[in-house]
């Protein structure tokens, strides 16, 4: 019975935990600092509290954290969809992809330059350093969502530079030697990696739909886990492949994302409800890895003071001038644009790449770790605490969307192409007519949804702006029924 005990109190601490990471979108409502901060630095202070809590092999905390990482890129590739990416793709992968590459040199640089660490473990930093984190974002916000094409592109270059910033720090372990010489076979392995795990993902995500629509499940909750273990062996078998497994997950993700599919808002939910506990636990995890005190410290080791330095460089000099220039041509309104360039969060993604620098054993090792952590900590709890001021003083859009507990559905054999769902677009045809008024005489508005309530549909039953409408009409009308409402947002759920 002794063995109980301790089992018992591991149980209970994981629950709380738990709890906490449930609650920590209400954290962010409740506190000024982020929830993800409370738990980063929460964890690290508790590992010197409790030493035995620091011991967890690093090889473990890699594995806890990169599962975490696959359901969080898959749900960010689900939201930001198929449509929403091709109407975004070039400005998305531009900024992913050479964004990235960008900082990473230009932080190498400063590390090297300011503060004399050698180039190898300079480049190395700069690498861990160059991705950005969307869900710390959205975290940081709350209930509120970001609107325009700004909040697309925030929400599409954290999620293309995670896989890119990865794929590059892998194969700079793997060189060994970072010299001239070595440059071309380091760009040509990057290159496959991305290449075999765009088309993996493209391949995989085809695939995963193709398995969703067409082969029936017993029981509906196991759409959800189906899904789950098919984005684990994506990444497993890209993997294998010398792909980017982490890429893969992200555009299987984009793919599927807004497509119909049997039981697909219970998937949507049940991904982002998982993402969201997945952020908390890699923060806590990582957290346990750090030490702020002691003679192997951030405090007594003297890396906060590099860190600090490095992450006011970052975010007032590299990130606005570097990714400023790339994002120039771009169709953005000023406030969005400025909006863009402060919102380059660091979250769990550096520092799980700075457990592969420290695991490999590179020459100062931890002390690159140690910045890391101060970079990613300065990040979210000063970055993150102005984002929403920020939005409101640029005139960024935000809304804020409440939960809806109560649901009215029904449940078909065969997908209902009959029966379309679109929003009332401010300056539509539909915005201000009544229903009877509608130009089209086949179609039949059965419900109309109005801030989360019900509305009696009658002739006269006048429609508003952000009216939720459930139509039946024939299939091939939906093309003119989406130039009446103009905003198409989902199928059948």
């Amino acid at each position: 019975m002794n063995d109980v005990t301790p089992f018992a109190v591991a149980l209970l601490i994981a629950a709380l935990v738990g709890l906490a990471a449930v609650l920590s979108n209400r954290l962010g409502e409740w506190f000024p600092v982020p929830a993800p901060a409370l738990f980063l630095v929460g964890a690290a202070a508790a590992s010197d509290i409790w030493p035995a809590l620091g011991k967890i092999p690093i090889t473990l905390v890699e594995q806890i954290v990169t599962v975490a990482l696959l359901v969080i890129l898959f749900d960010g590739g689900m939201q930001i969809g198929w449509r929403r990416f091709r109407a975004n793709a070039g400005a998305i992968t531009w900024i992913g992809v050479a964004g990235t590459l960008v900082t990473a040199a230009a932080v190498a640089l400063a590390a090297h330059s300011l503060f004399g660490l050698d180039w190898r473990i300079a480049l190395l930093l700069g690498t861990a350093l160059s991705p950005t984190d969307p869900a710390v974002v959205f975290s940081v916000l709350g209930r509120r969502q970001i609107g325009g094409r700004g909040g697309i592109i925030v929400q599409g270059e954290s999620g293309a530079n995670d896989p890119v910033g990865i794929a590059l720090l892998v194969v700079l372990l793997g060189a060994g030697r970072i010299d001239m010489h070595s440059i071309g076979s380091i760009l040509g392995e990057f290159a496959v990696q991305i290449v075999v795990g765009a088309v993996a993902g493209l391949v995989g995500g085809l695939a995963l739909l193709w398995f969703m629509r067409r082969v029936p499940l017993p029981a509906a909750g196991l759409y959800s886990l189906r899904v789950l273990m098919c984005v684990v062996a994506l990444y497993g078998v890209t993997t294998l492949a010398h792909g980017s497994g982490f890429l893969a997950v992200l555009v299987a993700g984009v793919v599927i994302g807004g497509q119909r599919a049997p039981y697909r808002g219970d998937i949507e939910r049940f991904h982002s409800a998982l993402a969201s506990l997945g952020e908390i636990v890699a923060f806590v995890m990582l957290g346990f890895t750090i030490h702020v005190t002691g003679d192997h410290g951030v405090v007594d080791g003297g890396a906060w003071w590099i860190g600090l330095l490095l992450a006011v460089l970052l975010t007032l000099v590299i990130r606005p001038l570097l990714v400023g220039a790339l994002i120039w041509r771009m169709r953005l309104a000023r406030g969005e644009r400025l909006f863009v360039l402060w919102t380059g969060l660091k979250g769990a993604v550096p520092i799980l790449l700075g457990t592969y620098i420290l695991r490999a054993g590179v020459p100062d090792a931890q002390r690159a770790y140690e910045i890391i952590f101060v970079v990613v900590a300065f990040s979210v709890i000063v970055q993150g605490s102005v984002v929403p001021v920020l939005a409101r003083r640029l005139g960024v859009p935000l809304q804020t969307v409440n939960p809806r507990p109560w649901t009215m559905n029904a449940r078909f054999e065969e997908e209902p192409d009959s029966l379309h769902r679109f929003t009332v677009a401010a300056g539509s045809v539909a915005d201000g007519r009544t229903v009877a008024e509608l130009p089209s005489d086949d179609l039949w508005v059965s419900v109309i949804i109005r801030r989360g309530r019900l509305v009696t549909v009658t002739a006269e039953t006048l429609l508003h702006s952000g009216d939720e409408v459930l139509i039946l009409a024939e299939p091939d009308s939906r093309a003119i029924l989406s130039e009446l409402f103009t905003s198409d947002t989902l199928g059948p759920q």
